[in-house]
């Protein structure tokens, strides 16, 4: 293995500074006895208990996680259909339209997104509020979990399907039985991170939501104009703090999945080594 040079090391220090020194510095002050945001008073939990009980953030926190949960969950079993669709089905016609529709959120500006989706609710006369940011955030994430699927379907090992149709399987039986659990760890892995996604998406809420379905982030977004309060360094904390775990959780969930796969190869090269 080689070793770090120098200058690599000190890149790697800035760049994990320039990243995590602000959020750092924004949990710190979240435990501030003072008011004033930028004055060290002291060491208090006194805004959590404040912020528990502020109605306002608690409604769109509840508006919030749910667009959140059923949004991952409907990207999820979309985006995998897709993905399943894009690996399995060979070249097909219109497959490089149908491909570029499925990313190009990637790439495409959320401004952009959320205008267009803006002008589609306007134009079926669907009201904004909880369904037209459901459907907002679904439309992003299900990319996000198509990729994540795509990169583990295109390693499965075609072999374990077709010995489950030898034996008797229908192909919705195989994929059910055999398929959709091996692929389970980077269904997982995609669900979280559209869940993160959707919890601090601001730009494409701020064009889908309604007067009633206020999320989070916008809810934040707005009191910051009327300045920083030690509450918002509380909620923020509490979100990064929610984000840290998902992303820790996908990661480890693919960490397993990698690591049973690497051992389930070991072991079917030593089965036909004897």
């Amino acid at each position: 293995m080689r070793r770090m040079s120098g200058f690599n090391m000190i890149a790697l220090t800035l760049g994990f500074a320039f990243l995590y020194i602000p959020m750092v510095i924004l949990v710190i002050y979240s435990f501030n006895e003072s008011k004033l945001v930028t004055v060290w008073a002291g060491f208090s939990t006194k805004w959590y208990g404040s912020l528990a009980q502020n109605q306002q953030f608690l409604d769109a926190a509840w508006v919030t996680l749910r667009v959140a949960f059923f949004s991952s969950t409907i990207a999820t079993v979309l985006g995998t259909m897709a993905a399943y669709a894009l690996i399995r089905s060979g070249r097909f016609l219109g497959r490089t339209l149908f491909s570029g529709m499925i990313y190009a959120p990637l790439v495409m500006p959320d401004v952009i997104t959320g205008l267009a989706l803006l002008l589609l609710f306007i134009s079926i006369g669907l009201d904004r509020g909880i369904l037209t940011l459901v459907l907002a955030h679904t439309t992003f994430a299900m990319c996000y979990v198509s990729v994540v699927v795509s990169s583990r379907l295109m390693t499965f090992d075609l072999s374990l399907e077709e010995a489950a149709r030898d034996l008797g399987c229908t192909a919705a039986e195989a994929f059910r039985l055999v398929t959709l659990p091996i692929i389970a760890p980077a269904v997982i892995s995609g669900w979280l991170l559209a869940f993160t996604l959707s919890l601090d998406d601001l730009v494409i809420a701020s064009f889908t939501s309604g007067p009633s379905s206020t999320t989070l982030p916008i809810k934040i977004f707005s009191s910051v104009r009327l300045g920083v309060s030690p509450e918002i360094n509380a909620l923020s904390t509490i979100m990064i703090g929610i984000v840290a775990v998902g992303v820790l959780a996908a990661s480890l969930v693919s960490k397993r999945s990698l690591v049973k796969r690497q051992a389930d190869e070991a072991a079917a090269v030593r089965a036909e080594a004897a």
